[in-house]
């Protein structure tokens, strides 16, 4: 597993780019020229922080969110129910795959219960299916995929505690 970074172990450089560059990225020729003069530091000290942010799992990722179906993809919330004994090939099978953006672990109470939530994200509308499928395949475990039904925009914003 990653080791994890605590807060105290970034400056307030570090502090300022994750608050600004969470939203108003600009979008021109020399974006990270731009971002890095908005926070008072050079382009190459910006790029070189965001790597050791990234490398030390302060950031897990950087970069842009894209709505895939108005790119022609598709995206689903997915589940699977994982016996224990089989849990570390299950994810180590499904985290493999591209088309997976991310994957969590959930508790839950009894153990018909759903323990593995991710998200499938693909370049077109029927790569859901497949992917689904081959996961179904490699696992040898059902592949429960939830559809967005509706969508709400809520903009989160984190901040560092200083």
């Amino acid at each position: 597993m990653p080791e994890v970074v605590e807060a105290r172990s970034i400056d307030a450089i570090d502090r300022a780019i994750i608050d600004r560059l969470q939203g108003d990225f600009p979008i021109c020729e020399q974006p990270y020229a731009v971002a890095a003069a908005a926070l008072g530091i050079e382009e190459n000290e910006l790029l070189a922080r965001l790597q050791r942010l990234l490398e030390t799992r302060v950031l897990t990722r950087f970069g842009p969110m894209f709505q895939v179906e108005r790119m022609g993809g598709a995206f689903v919330l997915a589940a699977m129910r994982v016996p224990e004994a089989d849990w570390d090939r299950v994810v180590s099978t499904v985290n493999a795959l591209p088309e997976v953006a991310h994957n969590y672990r959930r508790e839950g109470e009894k153990s018909s219960d759903f323990n593995m939530w991710f998200v499938l994200a693909t370049e077109l509308r029927d790569g859901i299916e497949r992917t689904v499928k081959r996961i179904e395949e490699a696992c040898g475990l059902p592949v429960y995929a939830f559809p967005k039904i509706r969508e709400y925009f809520v903009e989160m914003k984190l901040r560092v505690r200083r």
